[in-house]
């Protein structure tokens, strides 16, 4: 057998990898497998943490994305220094606009030269070919090759029987191709499309199936990718679907282009993801240093950067996640609550009512949709029927949201749980406008709510606009609100401020936390409790309680954010009301004056503390956590089911033992990661006293970590924590979380995990600390597991005391 080509900045590249990936593994994994074609010959991938890609200097010493090795032994004897070459090689990792510096569109007309060529952004899995012999071929996906158990088909696979029928087609064989690419040292890369064996968002219709040829990239540590001439060319020569490019001359041709292109989201009448745009690093014309973001590139390097649309794709995704929540939902379809951060767009609204209707008479049609079958199809159907009834039925949408009804007097509805600012934009907007303002925590007693509305409807005798200053978070709270004027003539008219729990849980809950916690005893009745820290057990029972807005239930929504400041989420309120409203613009001046007087608002009544609720709060504070653990800021039914849906080569168990935890909504309502448990006192009293110590702050320092891989058997899924450390070390909290992180053994550290659900009630999800255990060690059969990719969140740790 021939022996692979040897070149010693290739040798020594890989020979950087493994001693990287031995300093630091959670940084560069590498994994080993035997090639399908020869079993004798070991082929290894090479896997970067997606997230340090972005590091300028980059930890790495390739930016390939997709990276395949093999170890030189001519001699059949190990050596002192193993000789090594590359195998496969993928693309350097590429960016979005503005995503890193050096894609700013400034830093690219700076930077890099003609020609732009500007290639369809295929909608697929990545597949490479490339020669482990003269005769031989490897047919990889982006990090694996081969078969997987419990894979009826892996990607790789797949992507080989794809070939075969492109070769056949054109009379030739494999030996033929990979005599090439052999010769060549070359790696052809294509994208697999075919909704048969796996459904993205772009349809591929049966004569678009296949492999789609984008690029051919030499074997060599440095990224260098051959002309999109070379590439159509050999797609003609061995039945390869060419990719389809544009080429303009400058990077304002790109922009303007680009720009035009996402009005639509389409290309040549069909809808597209994005473009990958292939260029050259030059010589800039003046002297350059790092304030002007250079690429990480010498010039004449190949250079790509990619131009993605968010329509219709972000449409189309609404509607998969609405039609998902409507199949899955245990009431009535029109009982099921959609969240409104998915029903902005008319076209979605269509959808919905549209979707429901395909449900009740055509069931069937959506066996597979939850499995990801099917969706496809779904969406086409309604594009049709939308292309046959769409004007009209838009049309009738836009009018449902466009009332002629002449109204008299409004209430203004904040929608919001305690620390989202509510009462100080109302002070700020009552200042601003002289608009009428009540507060439900100013009625004595218990029974308020009778009180407020009568307090709310009789401020609407001497002013047209009311401010009804109370959480309104459920249903019944706006509807109190509705029938209380229902018999005003006119109509009076519901306008909400909606701080809409469109966050991760956690992320909410420190936010409106510290709120809290800085207005300190500035408020009638919650008040910040720095010992027991009572006041965030009632913030959790608003954010598990409370029941999303829909556009139903009101007549106008102001959109706000609970992550903006007061100032930000003044001026949100303020053009809302101008908007709706049509009161007069205030100045600039006149904002920050209402800004101030909110700031220095101090409520004229409190309610005493009570000698229970004392005692509560003196027996809550001695009352003995049960554990501390991570609170992680991540939605993880998004970030993690999106991984696990469109990752390759994931065994079915695991996609279905996840769409049982969705579907069956067995999914941590609360997910953590424990640190200390009490039952293991008092072994860990020292740990326990740090995370005691870090939860008593009143601020505390916040950690990042990543989500590292998804593990499960057949009772338990889990997510492991992986890189726990202290985030902003340098300031007076982070120098507190500096010292615990230090001080977390290696022991306590491989445990920790996040437990995502078990398969029913009679397992307990404390199984899932073992499975990750054994399954660091490798010490169980059985445990399937996904890497994933470019997953850092931040967290606080937090007593648990139920």
């Amino acid at each position: 057998m021939t022996a692979p080509r040897y070149d010693e900045q290739d040798s020594q590249l890989i020979a950087d990898l493994h001693k990287l990936s031995k300093k630091s593994p959670k940084l560069v994994r590498s994994t080993t497998y035997n090639a399908p074609s020869d079993p004798e010959i070991t082929v290894r991938s090479w896997k970067m943490n997606e997230f340090k890609y972005y590091d300028v200097p980059s930890p790495f010493p390739t930016l390939a994305r997709g990276l395949f090795t093999r170890e030189i032994d001519e001699s059949g004897e190990s050596s002192d220094k193993p000789r090594y070459s590359i195998v496969a090689r993928g693309y350097d990792k590429f960016f979005n606009i503005g995503e890193v510096p050096w894609t700013s569109w400034s830093s690219l007309e700076k930077h890099t030269g003609p020609p732009y060529t500007l290639s369809l952004k295929s909608n697929g899995c990545i597949i490479f070919i490339a020669a482990i012999s003269v005769s031989k071929l490897i047919v990889t996906s982006k990090h694996a090759l081969g078969p997987l158990s419990g894979v009826g088909e892996t990607h790789s696979e797949a992507g080989h029987r794809w070939l075969l029928r492109h070769l056949a087609e054109k009379g030739k064989l494999e030996e033929d191709l990979a005599k090439t690419l052999w010769e060549k040292n070359w790696t052809a890369i294509a994208e697999l499309c075919d909704d048969s064996f796996e459904e993205h968002v772009l349809p591929y219709p049966a004569e678009k199936s296949g492999l789609h040829l984008h690029g051919i990239n030499e074997n060599a540590k440095d990224f260098q990718t051959l002309p999109t001439s070379t590439v159509d060319a050999f797609a003609d020569e061995w039945g390869f679907i060419k990719t389809a490019t544009t080429t303009l001359n400058t990077i304002p041709e790109v922009k303007a282009f680009t720009d035009e292109i996402s009005k639509t989201g389409k290309w040549n009448g069909e809808a597209l993801e994005g473009f990958v745009v292939r260029t050259r690093i030059i010589d800039p014309s003046t002297k350059t240093d790092l304030r002007d973001n250079p690429p990480p590139y010498a010039p004449g390097s190949s250079f790509f950067f990619k131009v993605k649309f968010d329509e219709p794709y972000m449409m189309y995704r609404d509607w998969r996640e609405v039609t998902k929540m409507l199949l899955s939902t245990k009431e009535s379809l029109d009982s099921a609550r959609l969240p409104n951060s998915k029903l902005k767009r008319k076209e979605t609204k269509l959808y919905v009512q549209w979707v429901k209707n395909e449900i009740r008479t055509n069931p069937c049609a959506f066996s597979g949709f939850t499995k990801g079958k099917g969706i496809i199809a779904i969406r086409e159907k309604f594009l049709e029927w939308m292309e046959s009834n769409g004007d009209k039925a838009l049309e009738v949408e836009a009018d449902s949201n466009v009332t002629d009804k002449k109204f008299g007097k409004t209430i203004i509805v904040p929608v919001a749980i305690p620390g989202c600012g509510k009462t100080a934009v109302s002070i700020a907007l009552a200042h601003l406008f002289g608009f009428g303002h009540t507060q439900s925590d100013d009625v004595p007693g218990k029974k308020t709510a009778a009180t407020f509305i009568k307090n709310v409807v009789s401020l609407l005798v001497t002013h047209d606009v009311v401010i009804a200053d109370k959480n309104n978070h459920l249903v019944q709270h706006r509807r109190s609100l509705r029938e209380a004027v229902s018999g005003f003539q006119p109509p009076v008219r519901l306008l909400a401020l909606n701080w809409a729990l469109d966050r991760p849980p956690a992320m909410i809950h420190r936010i409106c936390g510290d709120r809290v916690l800085t207005r300190g005893d500035n408020h009638q009745s919650l008040r910040a409790d720095t010992v027991a820290k009572s006041h965030e057990d009632i913030i959790w029972q608003f954010i598990h309680t409370t029941e999303e807005l829909s556009d139903s239930e009101v007549d106008k929504i102001i959109d706000m954010d609970n992550e903006d400041t007061l100032e930000q989420a003044v001026d949100r309120a303020v053009e809302g009301c101008v908007s709706v409203l049509g009161v007069q613009r205030p100045t600039k001046e006149e904002v920050e004056e209402a800004v101030r007087v909110a700031i220095g608002y101090v409520p004229a009544t409190k309610k005493p503390d009570e000698t229970k609720t004392q005692k509560k709060k003196k027996d809550a504070a001695a009352l003995t956590p049960r554990f501390y653990g991570l609170l992680p800021e991540v939605d993880l039914e998004e970030a993690v089911g999106r991984q696990i849906e469109d990752a390759s080569d994931v065994p079915l168990d695991g996609k279905d033992f996840w769409r049982n935890l969705v579907s069956q909504k067995r999914l941590s309502q609360r997910p953590h990661s424990t640190l200390v448990h009490k039952n293991e006192l008092p072994g860990q009293i020292e740990l326990w006293e740090r995370c005691s110590d870090i939860d008593r702050m009143a601020i505390p320092p916040s950690f990042k970590f990543s989500l590292g891989h998804v593990v499960w058997d057949k009772r338990v899924m889990a997510v492991t924590v992986d890189d726990f450390q202290v985030d902003q070390p340098g300031t007076a909290t982070g120098q507190e979380g500096q010292e615990f992180v230090s001080k977390l053994s290696e022991e306590i550290r491989g445990r920790l995990h996040i437990t995502l659900g078990t398969s029913d009630d009679k397992v307990p999800p404390f199984e899932a600390m073992a499975l990750v255990k054994a399954w660091r060690l490798g010490k169980r059969a059985g445990v399937g597991s996904l890497e994933l990719e470019g997953l850092d969140v931040q967290g606080r740790i937090k007593r648990w005391s139920y």
